[in-house]
């Protein structure tokens, strides 16, 4: 299984600029010439972007520095150094680049394809020609660059998108994903079968397209470190819909769905307020007589389906869009 990561530390730093120049101009027959130091290159910017061909952050390595150019030192003849090439980093949309040291939100990365300036390079120095005056006409110095500081920032991926699954292991979500989606996850029929996220595209007819996020499974007491604990459900913040999938062969349906709201909670209370839906799956296995039980003990709207002889998929695929356009 390929390594997962949405969760990481590292360093960078924008590019210091140059130093100016100290020199004067000498040539065959001029005895004394003035100054003619130049001036400093500026130093690289550094850029964050969202590139949808990351996935993960897997990419990076923890605690690494990634810096851009410094800026050339100025020379005689009034050269002008070389500016520092920026550094553009790339990361997966719905990366969130926080301040480690001050938790300042130093960007949020949503749309894809645009740069994102988070640190400044360095203004180069000025050379001694940029000091000649009629009173002071062999300066004898120039500035150095101004030196720009290293910053730790945390790298935090937010899957975007507009549907999340959520439900116990085995609950059937990454059958469901590979029945409505085009993604396919890994499926079993044990628990924790999804370890990592599972992301998967709905399209309609007309063209309409939504993402689903399927997390892996949460257990009671996940708020406490149990199981894979709440650390993938910062991947669901940012959905407009929840379908809390339970698998209908479950004794306690009610007692479920409790637990996951308890847990979701606990997580982010926002999340209680955002449009629902309750799946109960594996209903190819279920009597009719106990679909409608669960009807009557559940205070919330529910749909039975099977991802495997298609009951009711359609109407989940209207109900979806319903949500979505409300």
């Amino acid at each position: 299984m390929s390594k997962f990561t949405d969760v990481i530390n590292i360093r960078i730093k924008s590019g210091n600029g140059g130093p100016g120049s100290v020199s004067f101009r000498r040539e065959k027959y001029i005895e004394k010439g003035g100054p003619d130091g130049g001036d400093g290159g500026k130093g690289g910017d550094l850029y964050f972007t969202a590139d949808r061909r990351y996935y993960n952050l897997s990419h990076f390595f923890p605690d690494r520095l990634y810096r851009a150019e410094n800026g050339q030192h100025g020379m005689g003849q009034n050269k002008h150094g070389r500016d520092g090439e920026d550094l553009i980093i790339k990361v997966p949309p719905g990366t969130v680049i926080t301040d480690s040291e001050s938790g300042e939100i130093l960007a949020d990365l949503i749309d894809e394809d645009v740069n994102v300036k988070v640190l400044e390079g360095g203004v180069g120095g000025k050379g001694n020609a940029f000091f000649k005056s009629s009173t002071h006409q062999t300066p004898r110095f120039a500035q150095p660059g101004i030196e720009t500081e290293e910053i730790s920032v945390k790298l935090n991926l937010k899957l975007i998108a507009d549907i999340g699954l959520v439900g116990l292991p085995n609950a059937g979500k990454s059958t469901l994903l590979s029945a409505i989606t085009n993604a396919n996850p890994k499926i079993g029929d044990y628990p924790f079968t999804t370890l990592i996220p599972n992301l998967g595209v709905i399209e309609y007819n007309d063209g309409i397209v939504y993402k689903m996020a399927d997390i892996p499974g949460i257990i009671e007491g996940a708020h406490k470190g149990s199981g894979l604990g709440l650390s993938f459900l910062q991947h669901i913040e940012r959905v407009k819909c929840i379908l809390y999938i339970i698998d209908g062969t479950n004794d306690d349906i009610s007692y479920i769905l409790e637990l996951l709201k308890g847990e979701l909670k606990t997580y982010n209370e926002s999340l209680l307020s955002k449009k629902s839906l309750v799946v109960i799956s594996k209903t190819d296995m279920v009597p009719e007589e106990i679909i409608e039980d669960i009807r009557a003990n559940i205070k919330h709207e529910i749909l039975p389906i099977s991802s495997i002889d298609g009951t009711n998929i359609d109407l989940l695929y209207k109900k979806i869009r319903d949500m979505m356009e409300s």
